[in-house]
This record gives structure tokens, C-alpha cells and sequence, in this order.
């Protein structure tokens, strides 16, 4: 239904008044600030919806062509007919993409109560009008300088007597008349054009400067001639000793009308690079998606036993983040990625130790035994709800302090609606579509011209810089591959299944035909009609229904872990492939990682086997597990080395004495006592069989297996100590919380709960109420105040004739509220009632109540 068919609203919060509740909920739902808290009444909602940090916000999430139409009407007479509007998007000459596109767009800020009244009077919130009208200090984006009127408060009635006659327009008898003839002549393009028509050729070329803004000049006490020309004929006005501005009527005829040089009112198309087959990018994204988990796996093996320390000011040193880079065989900032994306998955923390270092958490532990597919969801839905950007690691914060990975300062609350909008426009493309990602990020910066302006010369917006990083790390992940959306990263989203059609986020004019013939005071959704809405990120139970539908995608994608490796002579191990959970896990402890890619080669050393005893592995344990998963006969070298190894550990005992060490064989012991590298340990005999040290046994343990021999540790009961690998964890930890971007949207038992407190708030603050007699209201506002006999029969008298009061109320806090109440019944000092301000039946202490006072007939 048309605006028109109501009365023409006096405010915006009369215009509140007369929507619907759909209508009320699309505005809390766009604005979700306005509803924390739920305001008392509309009156309220509308106070708050003009404040300026509820419209900044609010203008921030326009897109450029809804911003240029706030812009336009920031310079238009307030209030501005559809029309005039129109005439300055589309300029005189007319343009049929923005004629077709205005009518939603209005709607849509109607829609978020920037813009309120009917097609006639079309009003900018006052406080928009403020930040983006032209003024000296903020010139407006449109390029407009100040109207006539405005440019010529300060001057001299004679002075403007001067310059309507120089115009060749008659004098007049007063200054506002001059103002007007002045104005009318800007206004008429006959007219303009003839007198523009004698202008000198020099006067023409400073116009065509100013005319696109900024509309200020600078001129000396004797300006040349042809600026003598265009000052007194009020072509330019003065507004400052040595400054003069074009004034926007000028401006305006030298534009054809429009005002804005390149109006957008399409959004740029996300274009195609490249086009793969869709199972060629499942298949990358795929492969992926398991170098990705065998990278955490790896840095989550390096931390097994506590990883780098906390820095003082929190996160990972540089030297750190270095040495992780190195291990994982990759950038440092790719190393920051990874560290990060373990520890929002929750799978790394600080250890909260006196000497604090970071550590895998217990959650680590759980993350493993899970299918490799849940693995891999697990970690792409903690990296689309993430707020820290690793990408930011390495610069600087506001106090010129570097950004360290998992320290503060990382958190960027734009993070998780920007991944979800790449994505987003990447499923709008065909199956197997790489976008070119300038065309991305043109058109990020048409959906959100004001949010992320640019920080230095030559830097992008951070918008910009986080849709860049999200294409990279999706690649890295395995949502996407070769740059394309995979099937698994569509299901991650909730997006239906791709088809090789038309691309849906295209924005292709075509797509304007079908909406163009709704009027211009049509209610229409908020979004524009060329442009299908993006759909918002799912709530955390819907996120849970597409991660799982993903990991069921995938897992047919993955490798299956293999129960064998291929041994081989010169003491090396071949895994051809992703082995089962307990296989790598031994083989992690009995041989070094030599090599990695296709196929792991694994290295077996006189350490390494050591190793596995210490672990409490037998020589037996091994000869069997080799045997068994091998799908080669175990070599002879491999066997030897095994025994050799086995024959010598636990031959020697250290234990704590500060620490010692015995044997049976005390020829042995003389040979340790005789090596000159023993000399450091500073042993000494206690008995033909014992040896003793000042160090710790630790470090003795260290000491021989330095010098080549295969100490085991004891408790002190004289048991051998067995090493447990991948002991230390942290104490259960959380994963971080995301920093929220505002409030987060109302669901809609909130907004339906809201709307019905403001209805019913409004209700009590605008009920009519008798003029006079007992119980009249005071003016301003204020509560009614009536005695306390008084009170009572007025309540008696509505309980028997079943009609409304308003009262004034204060509850035991002493919050005072105004209500509409229906009374019940009427005893031991308590009214029952039923409350149109809370839609329910209450009982209120009469004590409390500071005054009744009945509402109209009508």
C-alpha cells in the first residue's frame, strides 16, 4: 500500500505509529541497537532511532547507491517531493537503471527509519541530514557546496542588490526577495544558459573546476577579471575573507541536475577468472582440506609437551612464530594462520603455569579420535565465526605496538560477515567458477561504501584486506579449490547445491525488469530489487546442521588411513598414505619424520628406538608391531638395531640422589668414571655398583645418553620410570569468544516480545485521558496525583463499570512507570488487573500506585 493513503505523518515517531508490527520488526531487525534495551514506547524507538551513533551505524550498512540517495536528499529542500529526488539522481537527461532501482531504495530507507513521509514530504532523519549535508569543515560527499540562501546570510543587503542587478535581474525591495529572484534565475536552465552564455572563457574553466567539489575556492583582494565576472553576478559567493564557493543551484545547472557524477545503482558483477570441472575442485578442496589437518596435527604434536612461552604482554615472540614457520615447513604468516585457527577451535591454550607456556588442551585429545571429515568441520566452522584476523599479525596496533600471533588486538568484529559474504558471493557463481577477486572486492566496497575507509596512502580499507585473506585461508582450508567453492564449502554455508546457470550474485541489469513497475511509495523490502538479499549467517543450531552436512560431503573425498607402511634396508619407512590413528602414533615415537608429501618416510635411529623404550615399549613390542603392519619382511639392519639398542637400555639406573647412578657391572661404571665428558657430571663412586651426582637426574639421564650410552630412569623404589609421550595439556580451557559486531540480531520470540511491550508502552504514554475533574493528569507529562480515597474509588468504580485507568506507578526499586490498567476486583489493598502496558493480569499494592486517572471515551 502507497504512503499516500495514510495522513501525511508530523514526526517520525507519528510515522512509527502507523506501521505494522512486520514493518516494526524489519526495523529492529535491520537496527538491532534500537531494541537493547526495548524501548518504553515508539516515542522512545524514535529518539533512539535519531541519535547519532544509531544513524552512523545505520548509514554504514548501506550500500553506495542507498548511500548516494541519502546524500542526495541531505542537499534537497527539507522536506523533498519523490520527484525532486529523482530529478537529482538521475539528472535531467533522466536514467532508467536509477528511475528503476529509487523506488526500493527509498523504501528501504523508510524501511530503517532514516527516511520518513509520504511521497510529498520525504524527510532525512535530522541527524543523517547533519553528517552528510555540505558544510566548510565536512564537505558533503555529493561535491555540493551550501544553496544561495544559505551563502548569502552573512552579506551586506547592498552587495546583493549589487549582484541581482549584475544578473540582470530588477532590484528588489528587500534582501530575502533578492535571495529568491537570485535562486529562480540559478534554477532556470534558459536563463542560466544565456547569462552562462557571455561568460569569458576563463570564468568558465574555474566553474568547470569547482563544479564535481570541492566547491571552495581561494581569491585575492583583487581578484583577476574573469573571477570579477562570476563574483558579482553570484556565480561564486564569498563565505570567508579570500574564500569563495560555487553555489549548489550553479552547480547543479552545470551537472544537468544530477548530483552525483556516476550514480551506482547496480552493484558490480563478481566475475569469473577461470572455470573448472566441479569434481576437480572437490578433489583440490579435498586435498586441502587434509594437508590442513595434518598441519594442526603437526603443530599440535610440537606442543605435545609445552610449546613457546607467553609473552609478557601475551601472544607468541617473533623468534617463536619463527620456529614454528620452520617446523611446519611454511610461511610466517601462514604459521600465524595455523596458530590461530587451532587456538579458536579451542585446541591450544596457555597452560596458566607460573612459567607460562602454551599448550594442546584436553580438547585436543577428543579432536583426534574423531572422523577426519568432523575434524576438518570442526576447524572451518571455528574459522567462520572467528574474530581474530591472523592476517594482522606483524603490524601495528593504535600505540605503534606489534601484533603478536594469539596475543591482543587481533580481534576484528567485521571478520566473520565479511568471510560469510565472500563465500557467499562465490556460491552466487556457477559450479567450479574462480571469481576474480577484484571484481570481489569492487563489489564489497558497493555493499558497504562506508565501513573500513582507507587507514594510509596507498593501504587498502580492512574490508578489503580481510576478504583477500579470506580467499587465501578457504583455499588453505578446503573450502574452496583452485579458487572455486567446493561442494562441502557450499554445504558449510547453507547454500543450495550449485547449477551451471546464470550467476545469481551478477547483479545483471536484466534483472530490474520484473520490479519496475512499482511506485515509488510502495512498501518493499529493504533490500533492492536488481540484487537478491544476502542471506544472514546461520544461528548456531542451523550452523551445526550445515558443518555436519559438509563432513558427510567430504568424507568420501578423503583418504582412507592405511594399517601398513613399507620398511626398508637402509633403516627408513614408507607410508604411502594417511595411517590409522594407533600405527601413527607409535611410529611417530619409534622413528623421525625424514620427509613429507604424497607419501611419508619415516627414519628409525639408535635415539628414536630409544625412545620408544622409554615409552615402555619391549624389544618384543616392536619386533611384533613392525611385523605386523609392514607389508615388507622387516630388514635385518632394522631387527639388529632394535636388539642392540634393547641390550643396552636400562643397563645403567639413574635416580635421585640429587641423582645416581647404578649397575652390576662395575666395569662399566669405571669406563663412565674414566670418559673425560663425564667430567661436567662430576660423578663420584658411593659403591662398587653406584654413582653419584649433584645434578638432577634429568640432566644426568641427558649427560649419558650424550656420551652414547642408554640409561633408564627409576622411581624410588627402584621400578624403571616409563616416559609417557604427549603428556602435557592444559586444564580444560573454552575457545575464545568472538567479539560481536553490535548487538547481536533479535530472534523472533524477542521481537515479537518487544513489539508488544513498545504497543502496549505507547498505548499508556498516548491514551487520551479526561480533562478535568478528580483525577485529571497533570500537565508534561508528569504522573497522575491523586489521594489515596480518591484512588480507591476511582478503582472501585472502574472494576463495576469494567472501563480503563491510567496510573501512575513505582515498583520496590523505585522505578516510576506510567500503565493502562483494566481493574478486576479490589481487596486488602491490592488491585487486580488486567495491564495493557504488559499484556498480561498483575496485582499492584494500592500503596504504590500515585494516582488514577480515567482515559476518554473515544
Amino acid at each position: 500500500m502507497s504512503q499516500a493513503a495514510h495522513p501525511a505523518p508530523r514526526s517520525l515517531a507519528e510515522a512509527l505509529r502507523a506501521r505494522d508490527d512486520a514493518s516494526l520488526a524489519a526495523l529492529l531487525r535491520s537496527r538491532p541497537d534500537l531494541i537493547t534495551p526495548v524501548p518504553t514506547d515508539l516515542t522512545q524507538l524514535a529518539t533512539r532511532a535519531g541519535t547519532r551513533a544509531s544513524v552512523l551505524r545505520a548509514l554504514e550498512r548501506l550500500d553506495r547507491f542507498a548511500l548516494q540517495t541519502a546524500e542526495a536528499l541531505a542537499v534537497a529542500p527539507d522536506p523533498a517531493s519523490y520527484d525532486t529526488l529523482l530529478a537529482l539522481m538521475a539528472g535531467d537527461a533522466g536514467d532508467e537503471a536509477v528511475a528503476a532501482a529509487l523506488p526500493h531504495t527509498v523504501a528501504g530507507l523508510r524501511e530503517q527509519a532514516l527516511v520518513w513521509g509520504d511521497d510529498e514530504r520525504l524527510r532525512l532523519v535530522r541527524t543523517a541530514r547533519e553528517l552528510l549535508a555540505p558544510s566548510p569543515q565536512h564537505p558533503s560527499p555529493t561535491g555540493l557546496g551550501p544553496c544561495v540562501q544559505e551563502a548569502t546570510s552573512g552579506m551586506s543587503p547592498g552587495r546583493i542588490q549589487e549582484i541581482v542587478t549584475a544578473a540582470g535581474l530588477p532590484s528588489t525591495h528587500d534582501s530575502v526577495s533578492a535571495v529568491a529572484a537570485l535562486t529562480a534565475l540559478f534554477e532556470d536552465q534558459e536563463k542560466m544558459a544565456e547569462l552562462l552564455a557571455g561568460a569569458p572563457e576563463a570564468a568558465r574553466e574555474v566553474l568547470a573546476r569547482l563544479v564535481w567539489g570541492p566547491p571552495y575556492g581561494q581569491v585575492t583582494p583583487e581578484p583577476a577579471a574573469h573571477l570579477r565576472w562570476l563574483l558579482d553576478r553570484g556565480l561564486l559567493l564569498p563565505t570567508a575573507p579570500g574564500t569563495v564557493v560555487l553555489p549548489r543551484e550553479v552547480a547543479l545547472h552545470l551537472r544537468e541536475g544530477r548530483a552525483h557524477r556516476a550514480p551506482e545503482p547496480l552493484p558490480p558483477a563478481v566475475e569469473p577468472a577461470a572455470t573448472h570441472g566441479r569434481q576437480v575442485v572437490d578433489a583440490t578442496a579435498a586435498g586441502q582440506a587434509y594437508t590442513a589437518l595434518a598441519t594442526v596435527e603437526e603443530l599440535l604434536k610440537d606442543w605435545d609437551e609445552g610449546g613457546p612461552a607467553v609473552l609478557r604482554a601475551g601472544g607468541l615472540s617473533v623468534r617463536d612464530l619463527k620456529r614454528t614457520a620452520v617446523a611446519l615447513d611454511v610461511s610466517e604468516p601462514v604459521a600465524a594462520f595455523w596458530v590461530e585457527l587451532a587456538y579458536a577451535a579451542g585446541l591450544i591454550a596457555s597452560d596458566g603455569e607460573a612459567d607460562e607456556r602454551y599448550a594442546a588442551t584436553p580438547a585436543y585429545d577428543e579432536w583426534l579420535e574423531r572422523p577426519s571429515a568432523e575434524r576438518w568441520a570442526q576447524l572451518a566452522e571455528a574459522w567462520l565465526a572467528a574474530t581474530r584476523t591472523p592476517g594482522l599479525v606483524g603490524g601495528r596496533d593504535a600505540k605503534d605496538r606489534t601484533l603478536a600471533a594469539l596475543g591482543p588486538g587481533l580481534d576484528r568484529s567485521a571478520a566473520p560477515e565479511v568471510r560469510h559474504r565472500v563465500l557467499t558471493l562465490l556460491a552466487g557463481l556457477p559450479a567450479g567458477a574462480a571469481p576474480d577477486a577484484e571484481s570481489v572486492l569492487a563489489r564489497l566496497r558497493w555493499e558497504r561504501p562506508l565501513r573500513g575507509p582507507q587507514q594510509r596512502d596507498g593501504e587498502e580499507d580492512l574490508r578489503s584486506r580481510l576478504a583477500r585473506w579470506t580467499l587465501s585461508e578457504a583455499e588453505a582450508l578446503g573450502i574452496t579449490g583452485r579458487g572455486a567453492l567446493s561442494t562441502q564449502g557450499r554445504a558449510l554455508l547453507g547454500a543450495p547445491a550449485a547449477e551451471a546457470g546464470p550467476r545469481a550474485a551478477s547483479g545483471t541489469p536484466g534483472a530490474a525488469a520484473p520490479a519496475a513497475q512499482a511506485g515509488p511509495g510502495d512498501k518493499l523490502p529493504v533490500h533492492h530489487h536488481h540484487r537478491p538479499a544476502a542471506p544472514a549467517p546461520l544461528s548456531p543450531a542451523e550452523q551445526a546442521v550445515a558443518t555436519a552436512a559438509a563432513a558427510r560431503l567430504l568424507a568420501p573425498l578423503l583418504p582412507e588411513p592405511l594399517d601398513h607402511v613399507l620398511l626398508q634396508a637402509d633403516l627408513t619407512a614408507v607410508a604411502p598414505g594417511p595411517l590409522q590413528r594407533p600405527l601413527a602414533d607409535l611410529l611417530d615415537v619409534l622413528a623421525d619424520v625424514e620427509s613429507k608429501g604424497g607419501a611419508t618416510v619415516y627414519r628409525f635411529t639408535p635415539a628414536s628406538v630409544r625412545r620408544a623404550l622409554d615409552a615402555g615399549r619391549t624389544a618384543a613390542d616392536l619386533h611384533a608391531f613392525l611385523a605386523e603392519h609392514s607389508r615388507t619382511p622387516v630388514p635385518q639392519p632394522l631387527a639388529y638395531l632394535i636388539d642392540d639398542v634393547a641390550r643396552k637400555h636400562g643397563h645403567l639406573r639413574v635416580g635421585a640422589a640429587s641423582a645416581y647412578v647404578r649397575c652390576d657391572d662395575d666395569a662399566l661404571l669405571n669406563e663412565i668414571l674414566a670418559d673425560r665428558r663425564a667430567a661436567a657430571l662430576r660423578l663420584r663412586r658411593l659403591a662398587p655398583t653406584v654413582l653419584a651426582a649433584p645434578c638432577d637426574p634429568a640432566t644426568l639421564l641427558e649427560g649419558l645418553r650424550a656420551m652414547g650410552f642408554a640409561p633408564a630412569a627409576e622411581s624410588a623404589e627402584g621400578d624403571v620410570l616409563i616416559t609417557r609421550a604427549h603428556a602435557h595439556r592444559t586444564p580444560p580451557r573454552t575457545a575464545p569468544e568472538p567479539v560481536p559486531d553490535g548487538p547481536p540480531p533479535p530472534d523472533a520470540t524477542l521481537l515479537a516480545a518487544a513489539i508488544r511491550a513498545i504497543r502496549a508502552g505507547d498505548l499508556a504514554a498516548t491514551a487520551p485521558r479526561k480533562a478535568a475533574g478528580a483525577g485529571a493528569p497533570p500537565a508534561g507529562g508528569e504522573l497522575p496525583r491523586t489521594s489515596s480515597a480518591e484512588t480507591l474509588a476511582t478503582v472501585q468504580a472502574a472494576v463495576l463499570t469494567g472501563g480503563s485507568l491510567w496510573i501512575g506507578y513505582v515498583n520496590a526499586e523505585g522505578t516510576a512507570s506510567q500503565r493502562v490498567i483494566a481493574p478486576v476486583k479490589v481487596e486488602g489493598g491490592f488491585v487486580t488487573a488486567y495491564d495493557h502496558t504488559a499484556d498480561e493480569v498483575r496485582t499492584y499494592p494500592l500503596h504504590r500506585i500515585t494516582g488514577v486517572a480515567e482515559l476518554a471515551e473515544d
